[in-house]
């Protein structure tokens, strides 16, 4: 991505397929801190361009604003790595989340039961949202309702 030495905000915003209002927001919240022109304009130049392109790729992992800022103002090495560990393993623990739905959907979409209810997968996992009751008058063995936690099969 070529830059020129200095540009004015609407060329970095259109750079990045963003609005200029966002480049201010982020100014605001600490996260851009461009020169400024004599007539007090914002001016951007190549490093402003590798920080936008920085906290979107943040943004896309999924780390908060204010957690950009904390990486990009106030981050030492160990504070970065607890934050990037930390973040990994709410990560993992979505993906595990959308794999088990990811299996249910497709366990369901190739049910052979002559009605979706009826399925004996799906209703181990309805009975775990309900604390282990089963839907059909029963209960479940200790530990039921951890099956909404543990892969679909």
């Amino acid at each position: 991505m070529k830059s020129s030495p200095a540009m004015p905000i609407g060329d970095l915003a259109a750079m990045f397929g963003l609005a200029p209002h966002v480049l201010r927001h982020w100014e605001h919240l600490g996260l851009l801190t461009p020169e400024r022109s004599a007539g007090g304009r914002r001016v951007f130049g190549p490093g402003d361009v590798t920080r936008v392109g920085m906290i979107l790729l943040a943004k896309e992992a999924g780390l908060s604003l204010d957690q950009v800022r904390r990486l990009l103002t106030d981050g030492n090495r160990d504070m970065r790595g607890e934050l990037y560990r930390e973040h990994g393993e709410r990560l993992r623990q979505r993906i595990a989340a959308a794999e088990s739905a990811l299996a249910m959907i497709e366990h369901a979409a190739g049910c052979d039961a002559d009605e979706l209810t009826a399925c004996p997968h799906l209703q181990a996992k309805v009975a775990g949202l309900v604390g282990g009751l089963d839907v059909r008058g029963g209960a479940h063995p200790p530990g039921v309702g951890d099956q909404l936690r543990q892969p679909f099969e």
